[in-house]
């Protein structure tokens, strides 16, 4: 059953939902959580207290919207637009993510969230 959250980010406030992976229920489990985000082109980033290993499924292509885990640097990863790894319109990772979820609604207030803003993630 996935787990609606809420996400609050430099002021900008969105909805999403958890997948029922082993790395998405990890990440309920340590809500919430604060961090201080990183934007990568369309993506915003940050730490978390969680560690997972790559799950079947990972990918390094997005959809708008969805929610990424980056083993590499223990990230939960907001893709919404193209990075500076993507060739195209494409959304792409800096490498493999775990897909651990997805937005609901308006993605293009994410585009306001600027480099370093604080962000919380809590169950909703």
């Amino acid at each position: 059953m996935s787990k609606a959250i809420k996400i609050t980010a430099g002021g900008v406030q969105i909805e999403a939902e958890l997948n029922d992976g082993p790395t998405a229920k990890s990440i309920v489990e340590a809500l919430p959580i604060k961090a201080r985000g990183q934007r990568w082109g369309g993506e915003i980033y940050f730490s978390i207290p969680v560690q997972a290993e790559l799950e079947d499924g990972s990918r390094d292509v997005l959809e708008k919207g969805e929610l990424g885990y980056w083993p590499t640097g223990n990230a939960f990863c907001i893709f919404f637009g193209p990075t500076p790894a993507s060739v195209g319109d494409e959304i792409r990772a800096a490498s493999d993510v775990n897909i651990i979820g997805k937005v609901k609604g308006d993605l293009s207030q994410l585009w306001d969230v600027p480099n370093g803003a604080n962000v919380l993630i809590e169950a909703d």
